[in-house]
């Protein structure tokens, strides 16, 4: 009998595959990992129990740093939020939404802008100074070293509306058609899902990449509204030199925040954004 450990890249009917030392094996769950509702995440480190004439089993899963239930992953280092510069349009809304998720999961970010090659993207790079942003052409591969130097030596993990071109960014990093992609519906000018199922992609710099259905929703889960300027280090870095120490930025008097905002300094279009975000907030807090 002997035990070893390994990720968890793959879990489909019950079964899950886990990566050991570069190899693929089968196992299942053990019994009591289930209780309390425990739910098994693909991106879970776990311990694998080895015994003669039986299956391998998971009877450990090593504590997580992050978890998220939608799509069911854990332990991410990285979130590439992914926008397209046209084709659709920019979702501010779910972009920032997603950013938020990140930072309060204390996920390093990156900004992916796909499609470059039809659109400018100059306002995307104003308002989002605080990020890494990498611009990329997933058509014409454009951009993706650089996209691959970002998650060298990372669990990273690809976010972002609908028809943003996730499924062929992932294609152009792992270098082979892995993935279905879909075409943007003209009707709706969203892309139809492609990805099923969750699964964990290696690339050959070291990096894995969760591919996942998406996240599902983009509603703003478990955050106080006081909290939320901690989640805009635009805002955060402004924050301290407010007349209150209680300030939240809305309508107070000698608001340090508001006046970087007035001065230039910090982009209006993302103080909107925290000041929607915190009313949607308060808002919520009231049922």
């Amino acid at each position: 009998m002997a035990n070893r450990d390994g990720i968890v890249v793959k879990g489909i009917g019950g079964f899950y595959y886990v990566n050991i030392d570069g190899k693929i094996i089968e196992a299942k769950g053990k019994g009591v990992l289930k209780k309390d509702g425990f739910v098994l995440a693909v991106g879970d480190r776990v311990s694998v129990e080895f015994k003669e004439d039986t299956s391998p089993v998971i009877e450990k899963v090593y504590d997580r740093k992050n978890s998220f239930i939608r799509p069911p992953i854990a332990n991410i280092d990285a979130m590439i939020i992914t926008l397209a510069a046209k084709d659709p349009e920019p979702n501010f809304n779910v972009l920032d939404k997603l950013i938020i998720m990140a930072e309060k999961n204390n996920i390093n970010i990156a900004i992916c802008i796909n499609k470059t090659d039809l659109a400018s993207y100059d306002e995307i790079l104003s308002m989002y100074r605080e990020y890494e942003v990498i611009p990329v052409s997933g058509i014409n591969k454009e951009g993706i070293d650089k996209l691959k130097a970002f998650i060298k030596g990372k669990t990273v993990a690809f976010a972002g509306a609908s028809g943003v071109g996730k499924s062929t960014l992932i294609n152009c990093l792992k270098e082979s058609e892995i993935m279905e992609t879909g075409a943007i519906s003209e009707k709706t000018s969203r892309g139809r899902h492609t990805t099923r199922h969750v699964e964990i992609f290696t690339i050959d710099n070291g990096g894995m990449i969760f591919d996942t259905p998406g996240f599902s929703s983009y509603e703003l889960m478990d955050i106080e509204p006081s909290d939320l300027a901690g989640y805009y280090p635009e805002v955060r870095r402004y924050a301290g030199g407010c007349r209150y120490d209680n300030c939240r930025h809305i309508k107070e008097p000698e608001c340090s925040v508001r006046n970087a905002v007035r001065e230039g300094k910090l982009n209006k279009a993302r103080y909107l954004s925290y000041k929607n975000n915190y009313l949607e907030l308060l808002e919520k807090k009231k049922y």
